[in-house]
């Protein structure tokens, strides 16, 4: 059997521990080096000669990971970073008149993936060092559709514009108005069009350091778009975008799909990443180990198979659990205590002016917020927080509040002294299904953007509070994680009889979550409404009535998903107005 070894030196910088795992190895102790220390002080595994005994990963299991390859996988990598370092298998394949889709939890590969799509990285075949040329790449796929493509991207056939993930790079790499810098790239001589579908024609002669980050991630994708290509790939299309915003801009994506034109996209939000793709590719594999790709699917059918963790033509399992959505239950009030009333509040801030009618949150609650960017969600969120008061109206609020802001800023904390709260009380509850563990020994600044999130998640509800207040915790998260966090909020409510608050643009996650909602109406950057909370299904119905989309249950995994514009169930659902079906 292949296995791959993975060695992060970077946590393992104690001599003394490298010479322990290298004396602890059977394979070295019958006479064979398997594991070696360098000249250079780095500690490497020879994968030919490991048995896969599973005693150095025991010895330090933030640093060192083992991992039996599938049998299917007993093949040259396609690209790999170093020795003892990631690999990928496989590539997803670009289908013309087709959005394709790619399906994956973070650190297994998908951007590494796009990135040989797009030329920006040449695989090296495991021949670490070397790039390969198109020849090389051309015959390792010879007989697929993958040599096809290569040889019309070497023939200059196909250009490729790509749309990186960490579009917060730009504005250090670049300077000047936004007008500018997309004028420059406009070879489609198409930016006023493209300005006015992307809704960023407000922001063309605001210098790019100044956008806000949704402001950003539009300029990203018309930036992509402007550029003379038949391959367009969107890492991330979603990321800093309201719901309003995510539908455009899917719908944006969707029309740029014909048959002289292939489009590929990586998204984590589920709803949106089946309203965007026809056909899917499922990323699998073992988080920063190694990632492969599956065959294309159907978008319907890879979503159902994603959530069962089981690939049937593949006959590989990536998880150990399926994951379920269960029928929406009438929602019940758990106790008639209502635990913060207000009536009328109104703020002011600069230009922007916030305004609330009559709501409560009773005891046991956990509500979700909806609405636009700019419209006043964080504003009212801090006032319930007392981070800012307000400038009149009633609010009766003698609760114990914990917050998670959206904005998330680090320090050089350590992660255990940080959570000690929730590691003394809540081991089970939080720090386990979080997967927090292999984090407490990192400083809060030497954290990814998803571990940040999660330990934030953790610090908030890990304090002693009668009122969650949680700004966007679904942000910087994979599918796998969303779903994870939004169990242990929900599960965590129901035990501790506690409220909570959730404000996000993931439909799935606050529909996971939440019991009652609440739908911010007015116009961005000027005025905000707070309306609700509502049960459920109204709050709801208002809000994707603005949005001019219905949403169905799906029979088999009962997510909701996306109906198509226009279509027979879409047509159906809004003559009932049933936008929430």
């Amino acid at each position: 059997m292949k296995r791959i070894a993975v060695v992060d030196n970077k946590k393992l910088k104690d001599m003394q521990l490298k010479k322990h795992i290298q004396s602890l190895c059977p394979v070295n102790r019958a006479g064979t080096e398997c594991i070696k220390i360098e000249k250079d002080g780095r500690l490497t595994i020879d994968e030919i000669t490991c048995i896969g005994c599973g005693i150095c990963p025991k010895a330090a299991p933030d640093a060192i990971k083992i991992i039996n390859l599938p049998e299917v996988l007993d093949k040259t990598p396609i690209h790999r970073y170093g020795e003892n370092k990631f690999a990928l298998f496989n590539l997803p394949t670009p289908l013309f008149g087709r959005v394709v889709g790619i399906l994956g939890v973070n650190g297994i590969g998908k951007s590494t993936a796009i990135q040989i799509l797009a030329g920006i990285l040449k695989p090296n075949f495991d021949n670490i060092g070397k790039e390969a040329s198109y020849e090389q790449i051309i015959n390792f796929f010879k007989g697929t559709e993958m040599q096809l493509f290569f040889e019309k991207v070497r023939k200059n056939e196909i250009k490729v514009s790509y749309k990186p993930q960490n579009i917060e790079l730009i504005p250090r790499m670049q300077k000047g108005k936004v007008k500018d810098l997309l004028k420059k790239i406009d070879e489609e001589n198409k930016l006023n069009e493209i300005a006015k579908e992307l809704e960023i024609e407000s922001i063309m002669d605001n210098n790019i350091n100044e956008i806000s980050g949704g402001e950003l991630q539009r300029v990203a994708i018309a930036a992509a778009v402007l550029k003379k290509a038949n391959l367009h790939i969107f890492d991330e299309p979603s990321s800093y975008l309201d719901i309003k915003q995510r539908i455009n801009v899917s719908k944006f994506i969707r029309n740029l799909a014909d048959e002289k034109t292939a489009v590929m996209a990586v998204e984590h939000d589920l709803i949106i990443f089946d309203y965007i793709s026809d056909l899917a590719h499922i990323m699998y594999g073992s988080e920063d180990v190694y990632g492969s790709v599956s065959g294309v699917k159907p978008t319907k059918n890879a979503i159902n198979v994603y959530l069962s963790g089981y690939m049937k033509e593949e006959n590989i399992r990536f998880r150990d659990k399926q994951v379920k959505f269960e029928e929406r239950k009438p929602f019940v009030k758990k106790k008639d205590v209502p635990l913060v009333n207000w009536e009328n509040i109104s703020k002011t801030l600069g230009n922007f002016s916030l305004k609330t009618e009559k709501g409560a949150i009773g005891k046991g609650e956990v509500i979700g917020i909806l609405g636009e960017n700019g419209i006043g969600k964080t504003t009212f969120v801090k006032i319930l927080a007392g981070e800012i008061e307000n400038d009149s109206g009633k609010l009766n609020e003698k609760v114990t509040v914990s917050y998670k802001p959206q904005y998330l800023e680090a320090n050089d904390e350590l992660v255990m002294i940080f959570l000690q709260d929730a590691i003394k009380g809540y081991a089970n509850q939080i720090i386990n299904p979080l997967n927090i563990s292999p984090l407490l020994l990192k400083k809060l600044n030497e954290l990814s953007g998803g571990e940040l999130q999660r330990v934030m998640v953790a610090h908030c509800l890990g304090r002693e509070a009668d009122l969650y207040l949680l700004d966007e915790p679904s942000a910087y998260l994979d599918v796998e994680q969303r779903l994870i966090v939004s169990k242990v909020i929900r599960d965590f409510m129901e035990q501790k009889g506690s409220s909570a608050l959730i404000v996000d643009h993931d439909l799935l996650f606050l529909d996971y979550l939440s019991d009652k909602l609440m739908v911010f109406d007015g116009i961005p950057a000027k005025e905000g409404i707070v309306k609700g909370p509502f049960m459920m299904e109204e709050g709801m119905n208002i809000f994707l009535k603005k949005l001019n989309i219905t949403l169905r249950r799906d029979k088999e995994s009962l997510m909701p998903r996306v109906n198509k514009l226009d279509s027979k169930l879409d047509r159906e659902q809004k003559e009932k107005g049933s936008y929430y079906g």
